[in-house]
């Protein structure tokens, strides 16, 4: 994704509930200079679906610093949830990370986030540190992500 994507992020952002948008990015609305300073520190990914309608949105980037360390940020369109999206999503940036030198994947999620905490094991073995009501989980990059099983 590039900054000459934002007519298809703003969409997606539309199909997006404002508490989906408040616990993703911290307030209710995307503007277009938020995608310019994401994708000045991440890589980023627009799914789309077969009519080319945007479904999910996914990136990876450096947030701790720490070398080969990447965070994963993951959100997918309210009533286009539970239906494999996220996972797709989420094992191509493991994938594209692994591929770029990164041995692990980091996410910051709600406790209670049970679909997220799901697919994050999904991508492999996950270490996860209690921070209030969210959990940091650490997922080590093996070989590949298909090699953790089905979604």
């Amino acid at each position: 994704m590039t900054d000459r994507d934002w007519n298809l992020v703003d969409a997606f952002h539309q199909h997006c509930s404002e508490t989906s948008l408040l616990r993703r990015w911290g307030r209710t609305c995307f503007a277009r200079r938020d995608l310019s300073r994401l994708l000045a520190h991440a890589e980023c990914w627009i799914g789309l679906d077969a009519d080319e309608e945007p479904v999910g949105l996914v990136c990876v980037g450096p947030v701790s610093r720490q070398e080969g360390v990447v965070d994963l940020g993951l959100q997918v369109a309210d009533a286009r949830q539970r239906q494999g999206i996220g996972t797709a999503l989420a094992r191509h940036a493991a994938d594209a990370a692994r591929s770029r030198g990164a041995h692990a994947l980091t996410a910051y999620t709600d406790a209670s986030n049970i679909p997220m905490l799901r697919l994050l094991a999904s991508l492999g073995p996950a270490v996860h540190t209690r921070d209030g009501t969210h959990l940091d989980v650490r997922i080590a990059l093996g070989e590949t992500s298909a090699d953790s099983g089905p979604p």
